[in-house]
């Protein structure tokens, strides 16, 4: 049986990413089968260190502590979700991945990059996504998109940490291009479905003839 594929979303909260997922799930139409999960979350154990990490009464955690907790929820999920997935062939989409470390503890808690980059090879057993989009918007569209809606402990914090991390992202797909694929997160939710839909097709194809 063929390795399975694992596809990441990635950018800013209010970016569209969750509802991309569900465009790309809906023009699936029981062709592929596939498991959906989410950072930090996925598993009895992750969505506990979920609530800990989110949880706006933990505003006193320091950065480092925040990092390993998320890296201990993704090692958990890759161990008892993802990899066994894609083991038996399974299209895997992952609503954040390892690249919202990079953009959020990263660049914008401003830990070493270096030590993330060994932190998040480690988390995941070496794993690496076969494709990533990141949706890329707007500081203030992202308010607008968020106004009257409750905010978790890191979608509360400064403007400055948020730029830093909308700024993180487009360094990561700068750094990666044939990997991450950055996406105007500013166009019409159906252009970007479609975007989405035709760099599926175009990576299915080519992984669909490498295991052939």
């Amino acid at each position: 049986m063929k390795r399975g594929l694992l596809i990441t979303f990635e950018g800013i909260d209010g970016c569209g990413k969750t509802t991309q997922i569900q465009e790309l799930i809906s023009r699936f139409k029981d062709q592929f089968e596939y498991l959906l999960v989410r950072e930090p979350g996925g598993t009895p154990i992750c969505e506990q260190i979920r609530q800990i990490l989110l949880d706006n009464a933990n505003n006193e955690m320091f950065p480092i502590t925040e990092l390993l907790l998320y890296s201990a929820s993704r090692h958990q999920l890759c161990r008892e979700a993802i990899l066994p997935a894609l083991k038996k062939g399974k299209i895997v989409l992952c609503d954040r991945f390892y690249d919202s470390t990079t953009a959020y503890q990263g660049y914008g808690r401003g830990l070493d990059l270096e030590f993330i980059h060994q932190l998040n090879h480690w988390a995941t057993d070496g794993l690496v996504p076969d494709m990533t989009f990141i949706f890329d918007i707007s500081l203030t569209e992202r308010e607008k998109r968020m106004r009257g809606k409750p905010k978790d402990r890191l979608e509360a914090d400064e403007l400055a940490f948020q730029q830093r991390v909308c700024e993180g992202f487009r360094k990561i797909a700068a750094k990666e291009p044939q990997r991450v694929h950055l996406i105007d997160g500013m166009q019409p939710v159906e252009v970007i479905a479609g975007e989405v839909w035709q760099t599926f097709q175009t990576i299915w194809r080519e992984h669909s003839h490498a295991n052939q």
